[in-house]
């Protein structure tokens, strides 16, 4: 990305062609591949890895987020990941840092040879060189009401990335944003009715000990949620693990 173009390094792009007709059928495979894992870590874990195993050239793939400034590796195919993401973080400098906590603007990168000078992150080019990184592209991951990081892809080959393999990544991307929204859902549904019944059943406790009703035990929790800084959810599970013969 050199001086802010998503695209840097073009004289070495490689010029790949790919079957389309197979591909479709293999983004429609992966679709209900995502769909069908149990938890938004599986989720991630599987979108890296149909990266690597269904993108042209790809050695090696990760999701990168930023959080309070921070980089943070979601999920990881291939050992130079981790090390990359590493790396961008401590050196506060990268295209996944940069792809991963953008809002506006460009979406994508696309480093097409990494032994050529990379102006906008120097520091950094030179420490891929180093780890053995030919050339990297990257897209968001995203849905229209929120951004999940960046989905990045990484080659041992200088100029494994061309326009096609940058509309399969983006092809990719789009389909492991929309089951990542479905699966943080599923997982939030999950996570509600859990709470409700450890609430439930804890207020349940307290009514027969205390000869409480039903307002009066759910207020009991509420009060000490708030004084001690607790979550309601833990506070219930705190009053069955006092009480385990009534849980």
């Amino acid at each position: 990305m050199d001086g802010g173009v998503p695209w840097a390094g073009r004289a070495s792009e490689a010029v790949v062609t790919l079957d389309w007709q197979r591909y479709a059928e293999q983004m429609a495979l992966l679709a209900r591949d995502l769909l069908a894992q149990d938890s938004v870590q599986a989720t991630l874990d599987e979108i890296a890895a149909s990266a690597v195993k269904l993108v042209e050239g790809c050695d090696a793939a990760g999701v990168l987020t930023v959080s309070k400034g921070r980089a943070v590796t979601l999920s990881v195919c291939g050992d130079m990941v981790e090390e990359s993401d590493r790396l961008q973080g401590e050196l506060g400098e990268g295209p996944c840092f940069d792809a991963a906590r953008r809002v506006d603007g460009e979406r994508l990168f696309r480093i097409a040879d990494m032994t050529e000078p990379q102006p906008s992150w120097p520091r950094f080019s030179r420490a891929a060189r180093d780890l053995g990184i030919g050339s990297m592209t990257g897209v968001l991951l995203y849905t229209a009401e929120e951004d999940f990081g960046a989905l990045n892809l990484y080659s041992r080959r200088p100029g494994a990335f061309g326009k096609d393999i940058e509309a399969a990544g983006w092809l990719l991307a789009s389909h492991a944003a929309v089951a990542l929204a479905t699966a943080r859902t599923v997982d939030q549904l999950e996570h509600a009715l859990e709470t409700r019944h450890a609430v439930g059943e804890a207020m349940g406790i307290l009514m027969e000990r205390h000869r409480l009703s039903e307002d009066e035990a759910f207020d009991v929790l509420r009060r000490i949620s708030q004084h001690h800084n607790i979550k309601l959810r833990d506070v219930a599970r705190h009053v069955r693990a006092d009480h385990p013969e009534q849980a």
